[in-house]
């Protein structure tokens, strides 16, 4: 059985990686059509910024964003004056996760837009629909799969998620998740066992999620055509 704070790290955790897709969801879905579907000036400049989190060490992407949302960063202290702390809280580590997953969700969901037609949103136009309706009811539908994917692979980004968190977090009860227990449990001999739970319990909400993921998947390949069909002006 877990204890007290292993269930805290546990909540956590997938709290952590809800607020992460949460948080990333609409963004990185406008953005990732954004770089599949449109040139413009300082266009590498922005793909940068995005998936540098990718190759940063994570405790150098917690460290900076302890430089912008500490109190005496630049947003840090304008939140601060609002009476709203981001450092040392668990909403910062839900920032820090979300910044974390954010590039994966972009990435997949990229890939996902780059591969469609454009000739099946040509054609939606000519028949009356709007940029906007052409988006919501044909483009995104058929790159529902890479969005789903994308979110998945946030989350257990965000689940696993350590040093950026580490960098942001307290560490007290109630602010340490499941990688930051197993880390408190490693530096005390004689813990395998709240270890090794931990692990079993990391281990099944990945399995979960990605299950979760591919039965989504799997129900929306049978549908989408017919779906997008539907939606399309007569």
């Amino acid at each position: 059985m877990l204890d007290q704070a292993e269930i805290s790290a546990v909540l956590l955790s997938v709290l952590m990686g809800l607020c992460a897709v949460g948080l990333g969801i609409v963004p990185a879905v406008a953005l990732a059509w954004l770089l599949a579907r449109r040139e413009f000036p300082g266009k590498i400049l922005v793909e940068t910024l995005v998936f540098l989190p990718l190759v940063l060490p994570p405790v150098v992407t917690g460290y900076l964003l302890v430089l912008v949302f500490g109190q005496q960063g630049v947003l840090g202290g304008m939140l601060g004056r609002l009476g709203v702390r981001m450092v040392f809280t668990w909403s910062g580590m839900a920032l820090a996760a979300a910044v974390m997953g954010f590039p994966l969700l972009v990435r997949t969901a990229r890939a996902s837009f780059e591969v469609i037609d454009p000739s099946l949103e040509a054609a939606a136009r000519t028949l009356g629909c709007s940029p906007l309706r052409t988006f919501f009811s044909v483009t995104l539908p058929l790159a529902w799969t890479g969005v789903v994917a994308g979110s998945v692979l946030c989350f257990a980004r965000a689940l696993g998620e350590f040093g950026a968190t580490a960098m942001v977090s307290a560490g007290t009860l109630g602010q340490r998740t499941i990688s930051l227990e197993i880390f408190r449990h490693y530096q005390t001999p004689g813990h395998e066992a709240a270890i090794a739970r931990l692990v079993v319990v990391s281990v099944l909400l990945s399995a979960l999620a990605l299950a979760a993921s591919e039965h989504l998947v799997g129900r929306y390949r049978k549908r989408a055509p017919q779906s997008v069909m539907k939606e399309l002006p007569r």
